[in-house]
């Protein structure tokens, strides 16, 4: 347990401890609210004890790895969030399950390193929203889960700005393809997992702001409204973002293409340039007894001149069309 606090009418009651938490959510107009931090199924079994939590809600709650949604079990709501971070230079996705309920918040925080601190200095500062009671907290902790992917995002399109410019820059032999297309298909990994964070949770958020909206959420319906805005600029960008790097992809396959097909047309030009004195040596070298030519004085020169000024002609005219 990270921390566990009361509030009543806006305002900080207490941090409380477990054993007080029954005679706190007694109280009108009080609410408490309690994270954890990768807990185990005993103090998950707690929790559902005190709150008398949905058993399908606290079993996805402990095995994690659910998908973002939003499920309603009676008066209350069970919302799975996916935390994204960097970790090392990688990124690390957890999750983040909340329960709400008419008099209680409980905030489980998976494979996250990074905690929401500054959400409850945030909320506790605002008492006339904190009045909403347990919707607002909800509010205020998808609001910060959902700021924390553009920061994400943009450091991904700036990668993609990086390689693009990769691509072009320098000769075309001296571009290690091979590390440009590993590169390109990592990023497209990483934004596949932002996709899969704020793909469903947009469609989720939905229901809270238009037709029937849960009861713990009435009186919020812009700020979820404000949620969606946000989840919806980001879906935006995520598939544009995709788009390009679907065509980085196809601009670096295609210069590899023109590469190698440089190197072909190098090669033939090369192969002809070799094929002409082959040619007439190979001529020569043929020990007929009746070769024409073969008694000329003049012949041997002949020959070598005649290879030298065709070899230079081909030269000039595959330099002319840049294959060489």
């Amino acid at each position: 347990m990270v921390n566990c606090v009361a509030y009543q009418n806006g305002q900080k009651l207490a941090d409380v401890p477990v054993e007080q938490i029954p005679d706190y959510i007694r109280r009108p107009d009080c609410f408490v609210w309690i994270a954890l931090k990768d807990p185990d199924h005993a103090e998950l079994q707690r929790m559902q004890e005190v709150f008398d939590l949905h058993p399908l809600a606290v079993e996805d709650a402990h095995h994690g790895h659910q998908r973002p949604k939003i499920d309603e079990y009676g008066e209350s709501l069970f919302v799975v969030l996916h935390t994204i971070e960097y970790l090392d230079g990688e990124l690390q996705r957890g999750e983040l399950a909340i329960f709400v309920g008419r008099n209680y918040v409980v905030s489980v925080r998976s494979r996250s390193e990074r905690g929401f601190v500054e959400v409850r200095k945030r909320t506790e500062r605002e008492p006339d929203l904190l009045k909403h009671g347990s919707g607002y907290v909800l509010y205020a902790l998808m609001d910060s889960v959902v700021d924390r992917y553009f920061p994400i995002l943009d450091a991904l399109e700036t990668e993609l700005e990086q390689i693009e410019a990769s691509l072009f820059e320098g000769e075309g032999e001296n571009v290690n393809a091979r590390n440009s297309i590993e590169a390109l298909y990592a990023l497209k990994q990483r934004l596949m997992m932002l996709k899969h964070a704020v793909g469903p949770l947009l469609e989720a958020t939905g229901k809270l702001f238009g037709g029937r909206v849960p009861q713990l959420c009435t009186g919020l319906r812009e700020y979820f409204s404000d949620v969606y805005d946000h989840l919806t600029r980001l879906n935006a960008s995520i598939e544009s973002s995709r788009e390009m790097l679907t065509t980085a992809i196809s601009v670096n396959l295609s210069l590899v293409a023109i590469q190698d097909n440089e190197v072909t047309k190098r090669l033939a030009s090369y192969a002809a340039l070799v094929a002409v004195p082959t040619l007439i040596a190979g001529i020569y070298g043929m020990n007929f007894n009746h070769m024409p030519e073969i008694d000329w004085r003049y012949g041997y020169p002949f020959s070598l001149a005649a290879m030298t000024i065709i070899d230079g002609y081909l030269f000039y005219r595959f330099r002319k069309a840049k294959w060489l």
